[in-house]
């Protein structure tokens, strides 16, 4: 059974871990690699531009909107597409992400915690709540 009063603060705790590192690789993307080299990293791989920008902008503003707890549910599914585009990305280097240009289980195990954070929602000090799920009709567990 879940403990539904901690509920919240767990979902601060994954939601401030997951925007941080959304966070600390969009800005390696931006200020380390270049916007010029990310674009060309994503080119050799033979993925349009226009993705390495998408890519730029959903880890560096969804970073920032997950950890300010703005919209978190709707962040964490439009960040999706790049956890599963790494996934796609890593899928032929391996299971460890330590083998020569990384492995797929990181990026897969982030996916699992995004869709984790979408099922609890925004958490404990957001600053801009998310839709609710709604519960249905009927007895509720004590």
């Amino acid at each position: 059974m879940t403990e539904s009063r901690n509920a919240d603060y767990a979902a601060l705790i994954l939601r401030v871990a997951l925007g941080a590192m959304f966070l600390a690789h969009g800005l390696t993307k931006v200020f380390v690699f270049t916007p010029a080299g990310t674009v060309g990293f994503f080119g050799s791989l033979g993925i349009p531009a226009v993705f390495a920008y998408l890519t730029m902008l959903a880890e560096v503003g969804g970073g920032l909107l997950l950890i300010l707890g703005v919209q978190v549910r709707w962040v964490a599914l439009l960040q999706m597409p790049v956890l599963m585009g790494a996934v796609v990305v890593h899928s032929g280097k391996g299971w460890a992400f330590g083998n020569p240009g990384g492995g797929w289980e990181y990026p897969a195990f982030l996916a699992a915690a995004q869709a984790a954070l979408i099922l609890l929602g925004d958490g404990a000090h957001a600053l801009l709540p998310s839709w609710r799920i709604v519960r249905r009709a009927g007895p509720q567990p004590a």
